[in-house]
C-alpha cells in the first residue's frame, strides 16, 4: 500500500461519526445528572443530619434549661446565703464605722456641720469665709516683706528672691530692685521654676509672686466639672449599685486636696486692701527675713486650727459620696452643673475628658512698695495707705481677660511672659501635658491665652508663653489608658489576690489582702517619684483617689463611655459578675477573653482556672465561661478558637449562677477556701473590680 493510501485511511479511522458523537454526549449528560443526583442526595442527607443534630441539641438544651429551672431557687438561695454572709457582713461593719464616726463628731460639740447635708456645709463655709483676719494675714505678710525687699537683696543679682515650701505648696517671690534694662529673666536656685520678664517691665518697680499649690480647689467651679445629668428613663433603668468603700482621707503629704489649707493660701492670690494700720517705721534685715519665713508658719497654724474642725468630715463626705446607693454629694457652688447638652466653647477644657494634675500655679505681678532707706543711721520708710497692689500687664488691662481684638493688639505691642518649670515628679505624665489658664469670668480652664508650649521630655521641663500673668495648670487625657488591653485576677494565698491591668501606656499591678490593697508595681514611670503611694496599704477608695491624683487613672467615670470606645454591657449583668468573681477569687483565677467583645450585650465571657498554688497557670488550664442574666455555662470553644460559638462544653450542664457552674469543676479544697474567705476581703476585691470595670473597659 502506498503512503498516500495509508494517510487517508488514518484520517478516516480517527473521525467519529455523528451517531458516535451523540452517544458520547448522552453518556456524559447521564453521568452529570447522576453526579448531581448523588450530590443532591448527599446534601439532603447532610442537611437532615444537621437538622437532627440541631433538634437533638435543642432538646438537650431545653432539657438542661428545664433541669436548671428545677434547681434555680435552690442555687439562688445558696448563693444569696453565701454572698449575704460576705457582703452583708461587710456592710454591717462599715455601717458601724460610720455610726462611730458620727457619734465621735457629735460628742465634740464644736458646731461642725453634717457632711451629708449640703445646707450645713454651705453655712459653715460662709461663716468661715467671713473671718477676714486669717485671709488677710498672708497678703499682709507678703506686703510687709516686700516693703523691706532691699534688706533681703541678693548680692550677686541685686534683686530679692525667696523660696518658701511646706507640705501644701511652694511660694516663690522675686523683687526687681536692680531695674537693669538688660535684665531678661531669672531661674530660681532649685531649678524648678524660671521666667522671662517682658522688656517693658525691666525698669519697673515690680515683684513676682509664684504660688504653686499641690492641690486644686477651683476646678470644681467649672461648668464642665460635674457629670451630665441622667434622664429619668436612664435613672429608672439603672440598677442599685452595690455599697462601695468607705471614703478615706489620704495624708496631705501625698499632695491631696485639703479644703482648709486651700482656702487659706487661695486668699493670697485675691486682692485685699490694707486694714489701715501703720507699719512700724523701722525693720531691720533680720526681722524682715523672719517675717518672710513666717508666711508658711502662719499657714500651717491656720491649717491646724481649721483641720481640727474638718478632719473628721472629709472621710464622711467621701463615705456618703462613694458608699450610699443613689446619693451623690454635691460640692457647694456646683449644683446642677451638667454638661450633657451644653456645647463646650473652643479652647475650654472639658474636665470630664481631661484631668488637672500637679496642682495649680498662680503667677502674678505686684507693685513693689517704697523701700526702706538708711540715712545717717536712721531707717526711713514711706508709708502708703494702699496694701498689696497688682501690677497690670499689659498696661491698662487686668488678668481677668479682655476682648479678643485688644488681646491681639497687646500681643503685637507687648512681649509675652515666658515661663519655664519642671513637671512635678510625684505626678505621672504618660503624654505631653496640655497647659491651660483659669478664666475667672467664664469659670473655666481655657487654652486661648497660652501662646506657645514646648515640652522637653528628657528634662521633664515645660516652656510656655502667655500674654499676661495668669493662673495655670497642667492637663492630661483622663482616658489615655482606656480601654485596657487585658486584665487578670489571680489568687496568692488565704484572703490575698493579685490584680493586674495591662493598659496602653502602663501595666498596673495591685495586691489585695484582707480589707486593704496596695499599688505593687507600675511600668513606664522612669524618673517619677511615686513612692508616697507605691506599696502603701490602704482602702480601695483611698487607693483610687491617690492613683488618680498621681496621674494613674484606670478608674472610669459614669460618663467615660462618651470618650472611650468600649464594649458596653448590661449594668446589672456586669455588677452580678463582679460580685461572683469576688466571691470566687480566693480559689480561682480570672482573666480577659477576646470573646467578651464578640458576645451579646447581656452576656459576659471570662477565662477561668482553679489556682490554689502560686505556680504559673498553663494555657491549657484556662476555660471559658459565659454569664448571662438567666444562667451561666461553660463553653466548648477555647481562647484560640477560630470563631465564636456558644456550644456547651462536653457533658456540661447549665446553672443559675457562675458560682454553681464553676463549682461543678472545682475541687473540695477550692470550695472550702471560698467559704472560709473573710467578708472584708471579698468586699475589697469587689470594690476594685467595680471601680475599674474591667469587663466593659477591656
Amino acid at each position: 500500500m502506498s503512503s498516500k493510501g495509508t494517510s487517508a485511511g488514518s484520517k478516516k479511522k480517527g473521525k467519529l461519526s455523528k451517531a458516535e458523537r451523540l452517544k458520547l454526549l448522552k453518556e456524559e449528560e447521564e453521568r452529570r445528572l447522576k453526579e448531581e443526583e448523588e450530590a443532591h442526595l448527599l446534601a439532603e442527607k447532610l442537611e437532615a443530619e444537621r437538622l437532627e443534630r440541631e433538634r437533638l441539641a435543642k432538646e438537650e438544651r431545653e432539657r438542661l434549661e428545664a433541669k436548671e429551672l428545677e434547681h434555680r431557687e435552690e442555687e439562688l438561695a445558696e448563693l444569696q446565703l453565701l454572698s449575704g454572709d460576705k457582703f452583708s457582713a461587710a456592710e454591717k461593719w462599715k455601717s458601724e464605722i460610720r455610726a462611730n464616726a458620727k457619734w465621735k463628731r457629735y460628742m465634740k460639740c464644736d458646731g461642725s456641720p453634717d457632711p451629708t447635708i449640703p445646707q450645713e456645709i454651705n453655712t459653715f463655709i460662709t461663716l468661715w469665709k467671713n473671718e477676714q483676719t486669717e485671709y488677710q494675714s498672708i497678703n499682709l505678710k507678703i506686703h510687709l516683706a516686700l516693703k523691706h525687699a532691699s534688706a533681703l537683696a541678693d548680692i550677686e543679682t541685686g534683686n530679692m528672691q525667696q523660696i518658701i515650701k511646706d507640705e501644701n505648696g511652694t511660694l516663690r517671690i522675686w523683687a526687681n530692685l536692680n531695674k537693669n534694662p538688660r535684665f531678661k529673666g531669672y531661674d530660681f536656685p532649685d531649678g524648678a521654676f524660671g521666667f522671662d520678664l517682658p522688656r517693658p517691665m525691666a525698669m519697673s518697680s515690680i515683684a513676682l509672686r509664684i504660688l504653686h499649690t499641690y492641690y486644686d480647689h477651683i476646678s470644681q467651679d467649672s461648668s464642665t466639672y460635674a457629670p451630665p445629668a441622667k434622664s429619668a428613663e436612664e435613672s429608672k433603668e439603672e440598677p442599685a449599685l452595690h455599697l462601695e468603700s468607705i471614703g478615706e482621707n489620704v495624708s496631705h503629704s501625698e499632695g491631696e486636696e485639703d479644703k482648709s489649707g486651700a482656702e487659706i493660701i487661695q486668699s493670697s492670690i485675691e486682692e485685699t486692701k490694707s486694714d489701715g494700720r501703720k507699719s512700724s517705721n523701722s525693720m531691720n534685715a533680720t526681722s524682715a527675713k523672719e517675717e518672710t519665713k513666717g508666711l508658711i508658719e502662719d499657714n500651717e497654724k491656720s491649717k491646724e486650727d481649721l483641720d481640727s474642725k474638718t478632719e473628721d468630715h472629709t472621710e464622711d463626705i467621701a463615705e456618703v459620696n462613694e458608699s450610699t446607693p443613689g446619693m451623690d454629694y454635691t460640692a457647694p457652688g456646683t449644683e446642677n452643673k451638667g454638661n450633657e447638652d451644653e456645647a463646650i466653647q473652643d479652647g475650654v477644657v472639658d474636665l470630664r475628658q481631661f484631668t488637672p494634675l500637679g496642682g495649680l500655679y498662680y503667677l502674678h505681678a505686684l507693685k513693689l512698695p517704697p523701700q526702706a532707706k538708711q540715712v545717717n543711721g536712721w531707717t526711713m520708710l514711706e508709708l502708703v495707705e494702699e496694701g498689696m497692689q497688682f501690677y497690670p500687664y499689659p498696661p491698662n488691662t487686668v488678668s481677668t481677660g479682655e476682648p479678643k481684638e485688644e488681646k491681639e493688639n497687646n500681643i503685637s505691642t507687648y512681649p509675652p511672659v515666658g515661663i519655664r518649670f519642671k513637671l512635678p515628679r510625684n505626678v505621672v505624665f504618660f503624654e505631653e501635658p496640655q497647659v491651660a489658664r483659669w478664666d475667672p469670668e467664664g469659670k473655666n480652664w481655657t487654652t486661648d491665652n497660652v501662646l506657645e508650649q514646648i515640652y522637653k521630655k528628657e528634662e521633664k521641663m515645660m516652656h510656655i508663653q502667655m500674654d499676661s500673668f495668669q493662673t495655670f495648670t497642667l492637663f492630661q487625657d483622663a482616658h489615655l489608658n482606656m480601654p485596657y488591653e487585658s486584665w487578670e485576677l489571680t489568687p496568692k494565698g488565704e484572703n490575698e489576690v493579685a490584680f493586674a491591668i495591662y493598659a496602653a501606656f502602663t501595666e498596673v499591678k495591685i495586691d489585695i489582702k484582707d480589707s486593704q490593697c496596695r499599688l505593687l508595681s507600675l511600668s513606664n514611670v522612669e524618673g517619677m517619684n511615686i513612692s508616697r503611694i507605691m506599696g502603701k496599704w490602704m482602702s480601695p477608695f483611698a487607693l483610687k483617689t491617690a492613683m488618680k491624683r498621681a496621674g494613674i487613672n484606670v478608674f472610669p467615670e459614669v460618663d467615660s463611655d462618651r470618650y472611650v470606645s468600649i464594649n458596653k454591657k448590661d449594668e446589672q449583668t456586669e455588677k452580678t459578675a463582679y460580685e461572683q468573681l469576688a466571691i470566687l477569687s480566693p480559689s480561682f483565677a480570672f482573666s480577659w477573653s477576646q470573646w467578651n467583645v464578640k458576645c451579646d450585650y447581656k452576656q459576659i465571657i471570662v477565662k477561668v482556672a482553679e489556682s490554689l498554688k502560686t505556680e504559673q497557670i498553663k494555657d491549657e488550664d484556662w476555660s471559658l465561661y459565659l454569664l448571662s442574666p438567666q444562667r451561666a455555662c461553660r463553653l466548648q470553644m477555647t481562647e484560640s478558637s477560630e470563631e465564636f460559638a456558644d456550644d456547651l462544653y462536653e457533658d456540661s450542664e447549665l446553672h443559675s449562677t457562675l458560682f454553681h457552674m464553676i463549682k461543678c469543676y472545682a475541687s473540695d479544697a477550692a470550695i472550702e477556701r471560698i467559704k472560709n474567705s473573710h467578708y472584708l476581703f471579698v468586699d475589697c476585691v469587689y470594690q476594685l473590680l467595680n471601680y475599674t470595670r474591667v469587663l466593659t473597659y477591656s
